[in-house]
């Protein structure tokens, strides 16, 4: 292991920081602190409204970076600010630690070292759970956590609540996060393996004092609340836009041309059944099964003996871009077809539940017939496509 004036070379050679979010730390902060300051002078801390010492023990260091508000915000919102800072400073990279003394300031060369093997990396210090003193919440809550940050992206992690971490500042600069308290750790993990960030976890020490000595400032029902809504919206999103155009992504790295070729013209597929994988994949995405017409059209395609590949790409038709226009036309089409007296919602007053019935079957109406407008039309463009493109390759075959 280097020593610490290597360190803090290192520190410099990386252009990383640490950052230390603290609220009522004040029995640990400035031990905190002062470990840090021996292996950096990056030093970031961030008083989330803290009404005790804080300040004071705050104004007792020199070179310090401080960001500090009045009003507690929440360790999320900290963090957030904190990362946003540091990039806007021309740090590359960010650890944080927490301010209660449970992180161990000398486990930082073990992040340093492992952000020069994985430059674009999430780095996860991965605790001991089953040590002495470890609170059996924090056992129960981690392993929750876990669970289900392996259903929003596939991937595992042992310590998903860790706070002490490594993070690449360029790749979160542009990121959008909601979360002000501690499901912000969750959502940013999740969020990036959504973008293809690695996230990568190192074993750390970890010290947990005797339950009496004990701060914390997570409340068990209501962050576990809100971590729990958290999870529910983004299992949501992860299975009905995440997941579905993942795959359609990863079809699309391949040249259309290479595509076109050997899923159309060279298929041994008969010339039917790869209009009526057009056909099935268009008409599922403009219907009002918005998020799961990939996963529909798959299965109609798989009962049908399809070509699920062409199946899913047609559904690509109903990209973000497009949505508006596939809504709109769908809800006039659905007013040429459905005749009813129900008034047009020009003001919040016209809004009931009447209303906003009638209006749902107006537009899931027109859905349905705008799918079979535009998959009939895809249909005989594609048959048209392949008398071309197929009757030229068997003239040069020939």
């Amino acid at each position: 292991m280097a020593d610490k004036v290597q360190i803090k070379e290192l520190f410099d050679e990386l252009q990383c920081c640490v950052i230390i979010p603290t609220y009522n730390n004040a029995a640990t902060l400035a031990q905190v602190i002062t470990g840090v300051l021996d292996y950096t002078d990056h030093v970031i801390v961030v008083n989330d409204g803290s009404i005790d010492e804080t300040e004071k023990i705050l104004s007792g260091f020199d070179h310090l970076r401080i960001i500090s508000y009045a009003k507690n915000k929440g360790k999320g919102y900290a963090l957030r600010k904190a990362l946003r800072y540091a990039h806007e400073e021309g740090f590359r990279y960010g650890i944080t630690i927490d301010s209660d003394g449970q992180h161990k300031p000398s486990d930082l060369p073990l992040f340093l070292e492992k952000i020069k093997e994985e430059p674009e990396t999430i780095i996860i210090g991965s605790r001991n759970l089953k040590q002495e003193n470890m609170p059996g919440k924090n056992s129960f809550g981690n392993k929750f956590s876990n669970f289900w940050f392996f259903v929003e992206t596939g991937r595992k992690l042992p310590d998903t609540q860790s706070g002490y971490r490594a993070y690449p500042l360029s790749l979160l600069y542009k990121s959008r996060f909601f979360g002000r308290k501690y499901e912000f750790e969750l959502e940013v993990l999740v969020c990036s393996a959504w973008k293809g960030i690695k996230t990568i976890p190192i074993p750390i020490d970890v010290y947990y004092p005797p339950k009496k000595e004990r701060i914390s400032h997570f409340r068990p029902f209501v962050d576990f609340f809100r971590i729990s809504v958290l999870n529910t919206i983004l299992v949501l999103v992860a299975f009905l836009f995440v997941k579905p155009f993942s795959f359609l992504r990863a079809l699309n790295k391949k040249k259309i041309h290479d595509f076109f070729q050997e899923e159309f013209v060279n298929s041994p597929e008969k010339d039917y059944k790869i209009i009526a994988s057009v056909m099935v994949g268009v008409f599922f995405s403009v219907t009002p099964f918005w998020g799961w017409q990939v996963w529909i059209a798959l299965l109609v395609a798989l009962v049908f003996r399809l070509n699920k590949v062409i199946t899913a790409v047609s559904t690509a038709i109903s990209v973000l871009p497009l949505i508006p226009l596939i809504i709109y036309s769908s809800y006039v089409l659905g007013g040429l077809i459905y005749k009813h007296d129900a008034v047009k919602l020009e003001y919040s007053s016209d809004i009931t539940l009447e209303s906003i019935k009638i209006n749902l079957i107006q537009y899931s109406i027109g859905s349905f017939f705008l799918g079979i407008i535009l998959s009939g039309a895809a249909g005989l463009i594609t048959l048209l496509l392949l008398k071309i493109f197929r009757k030229k390759s068997k003239y040069k075959d020939s």
